[in-house]
């Protein structure tokens, strides 16, 4: 399955709709977007509420749309369960959720002190275990990470949805291998992303989906490309460590200065060329990946949403190994 990354970060809400529709009506399988308060460089302008438009988007029809959240900090994860069970109502089926510890650019606006990556995954997993109790009808009522009083949710998902977790890292991975349904990490250098994978499997995770948010630049011209990757992403090819305790666009954009072009081509393909993309998101779904979300991180979506679709999709082949699990 190939889905379209809709970039809160770089299109105002109504347009990013429109993208989100040509995308499907092109030949796009699914959806996806990650939930954030800020964009990460002031240039890129924008920031959208996600699960708004997620319900927008599907009240046009229903369609596959996986939703990245931080369930605590900004929200309690009771509401977080509530909204992607609306949402689900929409699409049966057809949703998705994943959840991750966070960064203080988005999560940091309550004025709560950020805390330590060990004590946010504590919040995490307390937080997705009273999602899925609230999933499964209970009365759910918590005291320690998470605190929750009388909660039931009565407007409830028929079936189960798939609850992922989002790793950086082959640490985060081995972690979440235990608990989450699946896993979804980003594109980054094949030895690196290849760790990460075993590790989500040794931790426990053998045999879960696994999805992948893949960056790339697309352009008619590769000098377009690497000029639009420059302009939009290199203050997201930042280390988790570099990058999760800032709280201002700003500093994003400071850090992004030292990225050098070498630097950003290691975690966003840039090419102007179709069969080199396709061959990078074939070694992906042979690797094992089962969802591939591809996000042109420059500003040509149409001209990307175009092209991909007659020149690269129909091209790609599902590995028996990618087949064969499926959320």
């Amino acid at each position: 399955m190939i889905g379209f990354h809709a970039s809160h970060e770089q299109f105002a809400p109504a347009t990013l709709l429109a993208l989100a529709r040509r995308a499907v009506d092109s030949g796009f399988d699914a959806v996806m977007c990650s939930d954030h308060f800020h964009p990460w460089a002031r240039q890129q302008g924008q920031s959208g509420q996600a699960w708004a438009w997620a319900g927008a988007l599907l009240g046009q029809g229903p369609v596959s749309l996986g939703m990245v959240t931080c369930p605590f900090e900004r929200y309690h994860p009771a509401v977080v369960a509530q909204a992607i069970a609306t949402l689900e109502q929409f699409a049966p089926t057809l949703v998705w959720l994943a959840v991750g510890s966070g960064e203080a650019l988005n999560e940091a606006i309550t004025g709560a002190p950020w805390p330590a990556k060990a004590t946010r995954n504590a919040h995490l997993k307390a937080s997705a275990d009273v999602i899925r109790s609230l999933w499964a009808g209970e009365k759910v009522n918590r005291d320690g990470e998470v605190r929750v009083r009388e909660a039931q949710l009565y407007s409830r998902p028929a079936t189960p949805i798939p609850l992922l977790g989002a790793a950086l890292t082959p640490e985060t991975a081995y972690w979440l291998g235990g608990w989450a349904d699946g896993m979804i990490t980003t594109s980054m250098p094949m030895d690196a992303l290849r760790a990460v994978v075993r590790a989500f499997e040794a931790g426990g995770g053998t045999g879960k989906p696994l999805y992948l948010q893949v960056k790339l630049s697309y352009a008619r011209s590769h000098e377009a490309a690497l000029a639009g990757a420059r302009e939009q992403w290199r203050q997201n090819v930042l280390s988790a460590a570099q990058s999760e305790n800032l709280t201002q666009p700003e500093a994003y954009e400071e850090l992004g200065k030292q990225v050098t072009d070498a630097q950003l081509a290691e975690r966003v393909i840039i090419s102007h060329d179709p069969g080199v993309h396709r061959a990078h998101l074939q070694a992906y779904l042979d690797m094992g990946f089962q969802r591939l979300y591809l996000h042109n991180v420059n500003l040509e979506q149409e001209r990307f949403i175009d092209d991909f679709a007659s020149q690269v999709l129909p091209g790609l082949q599902e590995s028996p190994l990618s087949s064969s699990s499926q959320a």
